[in-house]
């Protein structure tokens, strides 16, 4: 690993009026820490100077590469304009930790300069040791050299650095819609200080089509810039590892298993190894895959089929799930003990039907990609626009596959427009086809959802009724308390009432059918 280190020009030390000891050149001549690189920072009123700082250590240390990096400061003691100038230097520098070891030089520029290296170090915007060095004292000849940690408080004038930044984070998170549901934002913001700062689980929850997957690829992205990790991000699907190879493929298999020369494979928790692993539909998996994650989760390693040795993969865990884990941990379906394990930090995604206020900002962004994929502009006539947002926030639509439905509902309308305008007929027609299939798979998964709460008791439940129990236990499962549920349910009608009581009114409601919260 080549030693990079970074650092003012002392505009006063290093002219060495006072004592001969200057500790930019002295930095080189330390026989236990070879320095690489240097890069310089100065400036341009100072610029003879740094040359001949160049020159002095090309002289003490021949294989040291000086590079000169001007950085004019219009006050060194304003701790806005140093912040934001290190700031940007850090944003645009190059970083290799695969490849290069980078150190700050504490020991010339101002206190304040200081405090924002320290602040930038801390905080992995500049992946870093600091060095502070120092004259020799009175009775030895060898200067000063120290790898320290420094503990000083962040100072409120910055704040705004890091909130612009946190932003620019979130934005990254929501890939650049502008969103206006408060619940979503709320959860963005949560991850984005989690994925910042913790390596624990995280687990996302919701129903299919909420954005799950695209979620965990940025997280993963969020983490790559945040130099949290350096490997891939590995999307394990759990709902197609059934059948022999199942084992194999997440864990991996020797050659020489069952006794017979085959294919050897590395399987995709090792992939993932110093990355992201994403186990979509993680409730899908079988109580033995259950287990044997649960130990490589723990602690790192597994066994390979096949193996006798244990090996290592260290990864960022993300699960995803479609249904409530917390019933199915009660029903035997899966392992309490992996729950524990994923639920340190959970998020319940909201779906489409209750991000209406987000449609807008949506539909931009899905005509927007349908433009860079079919290569032309598609717009909407403004009445077919007007009937169509009209339809989508409709508190009628449910939008049951959510944002796979808004989706390739655009895609169709975009790719069969005439000229690149969708009319009002098109909208007509592409309503008219969501609705038909919709109606098709609804009451099949209607009848499905209420006998998987009621059991057998579900025939007894008129057609009538079985709808409106239907939606009722979608959104019992996606909220987080009775009172929730019921301002969902009752968003309308609560509003009209002088006394708002929802739990109480589910709570009856839930009765006729010999139902309690507990259910789900």
């Amino acid at each position: 690993m080549r030693n990079v280190v970074i650092g003012f020009l002392g505009t006063k030390l290093d002219m060495g009026k006072k004592r001969r000891w200057k500790p930019t050149p002295s930095l080189t001549g330390h026989d236990h820490f070879h320095v690489d690189r240097l890069e310089l920072l100065y400036d341009s009123r100072f610029l003879r100077l740094a040359k001949q700082i160049q020159r002095e250590i090309e002289e003490i240390s021949p294989q040291t590469e000086v590079l000169l990096q001007q950085l004019d400061l219009n006050d060194p003691w304003d701790f806005q304009e140093v912040y934001g100038k290190l700031f940007d230097f850090a944003r645009s520098y190059g970083f290799d930790e695969d490849r290069e070891r980078y150190h700050v030089h504490l020991t010339t520029g101002t206190h304040v300069a200081q405090i924002c290296w320290f602040l930038l170090t801390e905080s992995r915007h500049i992946p870093a040791r600091l060095i502070q060095t120092g004259p020799p004292g009175p009775d030895d000849d060898t200067p000063k050299f120290d790898i320290i940690d420094l503990d000083l408080s962040r100072y409120n004038a910055l704040q705004q650095r890091f909130d612009q930044l946190s932003r620019e984070y979130s934005d990254q998170l929501k890939g650049g819609i502008e969103t206006r549901n408060a619940q979503y934002n709320d959860i963005i913001d949560r991850i984005e200080l989690i994925a910042s700062n913790s390596d624990e689980p995280i687990l996302l929850l919701g129903e299919t089509g909420t954005g799950k997957t695209e979620l965990a690829e940025r997280i993963h992205s969020l983490k790559l810039d945040r130099r949290r990790l350096k490997g891939r991000l590995v999307h394990v699907n759990c709902a197609t590892l059934n059948g022999p190879d199942a084992m194999a493929t997440l864990f991996g298999q020797r050659r020489s298993y069952l006794g017979t020369a085959g294919t050897e494979r590395s399987g995709l928790l090792r992939e993932a190894d110093g990355g992201v692993l994403f186990l979509d539909d993680v409730d899908e998996l079988s109580p033995n895959m259950q287990s044997v994650l649960l130990h490589a989760i723990e602690t790192g390693r597994f066994y390979p089929l096949g193996s006798d040795h244990e090996i290592s993969s260290r990864f960022h865990l993300i699960a995803g799930a479609n249904r409530d884990l917390r019933s199915l941990a009660s029903a035997g379906q899966f392992r309490p003990d992996l729950l524990a394990r994923l639920n340190t930090w959970s998020f319940t995604l909201p779906p489409l039907r209750s991000r209406t206020e987000d449609i807008e900002a949506n539909l931009v962004h899905e005509l927007d990609r349908c433009e860079r994929n079919l290569g032309v502009h598609v717009g909407f006539n403004s009445d077919a626009r007007s009937q169509y947002l009209a339809f989508a926030k409709d508190p009628a639509t449910h939008w049951p596959g959510n944002f796979r439905d808004f989706s390739g509902s655009i895609r169709r309308l975009c790719t069969l427009a005439p000229r690149g305008r969708i009319t009002r007929a098109m909208v007509t027609s592409e309503i008219d086809m969501l609705q038909s299939d919709w109606s098709s798979g609804q009451s099949n998964d209607d009848y499905k959802l209420v006998a998987d709460v009621l059991g057998d008791g579900a025939s007894d439940v008129d057609p009538f009724d079985l709808v409106q129990l239907a939606e009722v236990i979608r959104v019992c499962r996606t909220s987080s308390s009775l009172s929730a549920a019921g301002r969902t349910l009752f968003a309308v009608s609560r509003s009209k009432r002088k006394t708002q009581n929802d739990a109480d009114r589910l709570r009856k409601y839930l009765s006729k059918f010999g139902l309690e919260w507990s259910a789900f």
